[in-house]
């Protein structure tokens, strides 16, 4: 009887429990004020690493969700618009894709792409000291040396100047990235970008001249402009840059001697005659 008893009270307990349980979550539930969702909108992104110069297809690219009060100038919400474009930089995978990314329309693909308009791509002959030992990779930044004899100086009277300062190389034989391991690359061929003035002085050196590449660092933008450097003065111990232009001394003037005047009477005329020492 006891033991009945105490079953029955359990169960009561349980019940009553569930009921007061359900009752307080519908009572806590109906209370709560749920937060209204932000609203989205669709950016393109790059569904894959894309590498410089690639012309872009759909399945380069797909659609997320981006909050809409967050907003990122320059992005596309239609992959359509992105079609057929080619990419003037790296990407990364899930990278939204922007309208400073992308080369022009009709601008073709790879690295003609990849100039920007108003400059030039020259690529110039290198080995493993030119190329600073494989250092010189697409995206470094460099100067470019001459070295060479100029016509009006002295047999032998070679000259080292810097024609070019905070040059970007743009292609590293037909390597266009750089490697992810920083590891060099031995190329012959190396590929600068340059405005067309810089070009044609390039093209000048490269013929007349032995051409010198100094690898610097890419945040380092200063203009340093250094005096060039003459042979003969290097090696006499000496100044080793060349004299600075100096305006020609003109020849001193000499006074002239001093003159003396003579009164003269000829017959009834007279006259005046000038003698110096």
């Amino acid at each position: 009887m006891n033991r009945n008893r105490l079953i029955l009270g359990l169960l009561l307990a349980i019940s009553t429990g569930l009921v007061t349980s359900f009752y307080v979550y519908r009572q806590i539930n109906a209370r709560v004020v749920k937060s209204p969702q932000a609203p989205m909108r669709q950016v393109v992104v790059a569904a894959q690493p894309l590498t410089l110069g690639t012309r872009l297809t759909r399945d380069h690219l797909r659609t997320i969700s981006w909050p809409a009060d967050q907003p990122i100038a320059g992005v596309f919400a239609d992959v359509q618009e992105c079609v057929d474009r080619a990419v003037i930089t790296s990407l990364v995978e899930n990278e939204p894709i922007m309208e400073g990314k992308l080369a022009p329309k009709d601008a073709g693909a790879g690295l003609p792409a990849a100039i920007p308009e108003g400059m030039r791509a020259m690529s110039v002959s290198v080995n493993d000291v030119i190329g600073v030992a494989g250092f010189v990779v697409p995206s470094t930044m460099v100067d470019v040396l001459v070295t060479g004899s100029p016509e009006s100086s002295n047999k032998g009277d070679t000259i080292t100047r810097t024609v070019l300062e905070n040059i970007r190389v743009l292609a590293a034989g037909q390597k266009v990235e750089t490697d992810k391991d920083g590891k060099p690359q031995t190329v012959s061929v190396v590929t600068l970008m340059v405005t067309p003035e810089d070009a044609n002085q390039l093209a000048m050196a490269a013929t007349e001249g032995k051409i010198q590449l100094a690898l610097r660092n890419t945040i380092d933008t200063k203009k340093m402009d250094p005096p060039s450097v003459m042979q003969a003065r290097f090696f006499s111990g000496g100044p080793v840059a060349p004299p600075s232009r100096k305006t020609k001394r003109s020849n001193p003037v000499v006074a002239p001697p001093p003159s003396y005047v003579v009164e003269m009477f000829v017959g009834s005329k007279r006259e005046d005659k000038s003698f110096t020492e």
